[in-house]
């Protein structure tokens, strides 16, 4: 069975879900224009003009680093080359300011998330997203209340793709892998999950760098979380 879009429903055949753990940016909340306003103040500071924000979106997905390096060249294979170690310094400062200030709740979020606490799922956050500003972010937008734990990109050795946080997420937790549904924006998050063994669904509306989602290995791909609230009766 395919749904409106042509694409195979989502399924968790067998899946005991008693655990979700979901990305940030681009999954629960929408943060383009705070990371593009940080990310511009960067390329001022090199004496470079902005670049439009649907530019800077599909420079978001594999962490800050990564999108320092793609903003600064404007190339999404981009190197800073030797201005990176002053730029990523930069970001951090800019970003501090530009956190949560236009940051908003994509459609279903508020409401998924009281549904899966109706039926006393534990969550987790995993975000390449230094924890640091993870942890400002979901308070500033009111979420911070909903999860048992947050890992940020700096918070382990290795980051997504690399399973390591989602499998120290759900250690956190109190769970395995096999009781873990991951539900992130990208195909960072699918890899990731695939690789720790978890089921995954994602979301058609974050920051896969750009490229469309039908190509990513997962589950299936969702609307909002209030359809993966449907699929777990």
């Amino acid at each position: 069975m395919n749904d409106s879009a042509g694409r195979p429903r989502p399924r968790l055949d067998g899946a005991r879900v008693r655990a979700i753990l979901l990305d940030l940016d681009g999954t629960l909340l929408d943060t383009v224009a705070d990371l593009a306003a940080a990310a511009n103040a960067v390329r001022g500071d090199f004496g470079l003009a902005p670049l439009s924000v649907d530019r800077l979106g599909t420079f978001v997905g594999k962490g800050a680093d990564k999108l320092v390096h793609r903003a600064l060249s404007d190339d999404p294979d981009g190197d800073a080359g030797e201005r990176f170690a002053a730029a990523r310094q930069a970001f951090d400062r800019h970003y501090r300011r530009e956190n949560g200030r236009s940051a908003a709740l994509f459609p279903g979020v508020a409401e998924g998330l009281e549904r899966f606490r109706r039926r006393r799922l534990a969550l987790g956050c995993v975000t390449n997203k230094p924890i640091a500003f993870s942890e400002q972010l979901l308070a500033a937008t009111g979420l911070s209340g909903y999860f048992g734990t947050v890992i940020g990109g700096d918070s382990l050795p290795r980051r997504k793709p690399d399973p390591l946080p989602l499998l120290e997420a759900a250690r956190r937790l109190g769970f395995g892998a096999g009781d873990c549904l991951m539900v992130g924006d990208s195909a960072n998050d699918a890899r990731a999950a695939r690789a720790a063994g978890m089921p995954v669904l994602i979301l058609p509306y974050g920051y896969n760098e750009g490229e469309p989602v039908d190509g990513i290995d997962c589950d299936g791909i969702v609307a909002s979380l209030i359809e993966i609230d449907a699929l777990l009766e």
